[in-house]
């Protein structure tokens, strides 16, 4: 799933925060007594408030791109071993476009839970749609 601005997503697994959750006190430089431990249960809904896709193109994708637009505006005018070759090229780079253009690089997001909480910075592989 490739989340969208004002979806509405639940966690689909438990999250647990691996610091502490302490009292906050007025000094920053002294550390607050420990109180406890805070875990997010799966189900857990809420609405997607930003995706950051900062998945980058690999050259493999570029040179997918690039080929595949040249066989199909030209294809039809080139040598048969030429356009044959350029189908053999375009074959092999076929896995690395088909997972970046089916989303499996994850996103991160910002997910303003129903409970209040906000996950940002959080991959979208950890929320599915409601």
């Amino acid at each position: 799933m490739t989340p969208k601005v004002g979806q509405r997503v639940k966690l689909a697994v438990e999250l647990a925060w691996t610091g502490q959750v302490a009292v906050v006190t007025e000094s920053p430089e002294e550390p607050g007594d420990v109180v406890g431990f805070l875990a997010l249960a799966a189900g857990t809904e809420g609405t997607v408030e930003e995706v950051n896709d900062d998945r980058q193109e690999s050259q493999e994708v570029r040179e997918y791109v690039r080929l595949k637009s040249l066989l199909d505006d030209f294809g039809h005018q080139m040598p048969p071993g030429s356009r044959a070759q350029l189908e053999e090229q375009i074959a092999a780079l076929e896995p690395a476009w088909t997972a970046y253009a089916e989303g499996q690089i994850p996103v991160r997001v910002r997910v303003r839970l129903d409970n209040g909480f906000v996950l940002r910075d959080t991959s979208g592989d950890v929320f599915v749609a409601v």
